[in-house]
């Protein structure tokens, strides 16, 4: 169907490492294939640039530098509803910036990023944004910074927990399949001796992937020592953009490597995968069929995910390098029954909200969008008009 019939969805993500984009992008793609215009909007372009630069690096720096700061912050924000509305109150200085991010005639909004569902579900609840407002949780953990008044529904993969009721309000909550792109899945058709020459690893060995996100947080050098010291396997490193962290990893194991392109591939040239986080990349190998080990997991929403993931069988955490070796001895795959199946697909679940709701919703928004820009106006008019004038009261 033509995508100018289908209308645009705007999907709201967020350049902190990569895990929101790439959901983000899988949804994108998703829409497109449906017919859909999708406008992409970055949430850290709707902050004032000293702001944007501050969010991405500190919390880069805490997680690298003072972990145990992103953990009580992590656990604070989950216990207290009162520092979430805080945090919302923050950001509601950028709502009018938020609402002329989203183009007349759109159809739906979908969030990847927790921070925007704080700036955009008031907006919503306040009818200045007349149209659905869904959000796709990356973590298994429905931490209370994703939830916000406003927001219709909640999308969740299967075992997800929340951590705190947030708001007190019930949620419309929908178990859906993970963004997970199908190159994954179907990467299973290649040879594995072909994957590994592709790569230029070795074909007879064991291999363990070890990755950390985009950023290369987490403990690596001693995962990849307590990795190295188990028998009969071979590291291979993934640093994503973390060129200091692959530079000291060149002399502790042969293969070391940068942002990979194409990671299907690589994971299929594996026999397992031990990482920190929970997060896309956990997704992505469990979507492979592949074991995934969690060793030295980050704290916050690391830990809160390994622990799902371990109580739901689809990973194994390991609590010690003793346990680790054992875990490598032995690995287990995934269940398929545990992650894949007949869950809705989310790109299904937005296209059916914003064709629900197209019409009327598009209709009132057009009449608002109206009257909200003659007010933009008007206030720029008046900044420009006002400095300008003398007071000449008393004369």
């Amino acid at each position: 169907m033509n995508a100018q019939h289908q209308g645009t969805i705007v999907v709201v993500s967020a350049d902190v490492g990569a895990g929101h984009d790439s959901a983000a992008a899988e949804l994108t793609r998703r829409l497109a294939d449906r017919g859909f215009a999708v406008h992409r909007v970055n949430f850290l372009d709707l902050l004032p640039r000293p702001a944007r630069w501050a969010l991405r690096e500190a919390y880069r720096g805490v997680l690298r530098w003072a972990p145990w700061g992103y953990n009580a912050l992590f656990t604070v924000t989950g216990r207290s509803r009162l520092v979430v509305a805080v945090l919302r109150g923050a950001l509601a200085p950028l709502r009018g910036r938020a609402r002329r991010a989203v183009p007349a005639g759109t159809r739906a909004v979908v969030t990847t990023y927790p921070f925007a569902n704080q700036l955009l579900g008031p907006l919503r609840r306040s009818g200045l944004l007349p149209v659905p407002l869904v959000t796709y949780v990356t973590d298994f953990v429905v931490h209370p910074t994703w939830v916000a008044p406003g927001v219709d529904i909640y999308c969740t993969l299967r075992h997800a927990r929340h951590h705190a009721s947030g708001t007190g309000e019930p949620l419309d909550v929908r178990t859906v399949a993970p963004l997970v792109s199908a190159d994954f899945p179907a990467a299973t058709q290649t040879s594995r001796r072909a994957a590994r020459r592709r790569f230029g690893l070795p074909e007879r060995e064991r291999l363990v992937l070890i990755v950390a996100g985009a950023w290369g947080t987490g403990d690596i050098e001693a995962t990849v020592a307590d990795v190295a010291a188990a028998e009969g396997v071979r590291t291979v490193v993934v640093c994503g953009r973390n060129a200091t962290l692959r530079q000291r990893l060149r002399g502790l194991t042969h293969h070391v490597l940068g942002w990979v392109d194409d990671m299907p591939t690589l994971m299929r040239a594996v026999d397992v995968v031990v990482e920190n986080a929970g997060g896309l990349t956990c997704q992505e190998a469990l979507s492979c069929g592949l074991p995934v080990i969690t060793y030295r997991p980050l704290p916050g929403h690391g830990r809160a995910n390994a622990a799902i993931l371990a109580d739901a069988g689809l990973t194994r955490w390991a609590p010690s390098a003793e346990q680790l070796r054992r875990a490598l001895a032995t690995p287990e795959p995934p269940s398929p029954d545990g992650w894949t199946g007949g869950w809705a697909d989310p790109a299904g679940l937005v296209a059916d909200e914003a064709g629900r709701q197209a019409d009327a919703g598009c209709a009132v928004y057009r009449r608002r969008r109206a009257l909200l820009d003659a007010v933009d106006e008007a206030v720029g008019v008046l900044a420009t008009v006002l400095p300008s004038i003398r007071w000449t009261g008393g004369r």
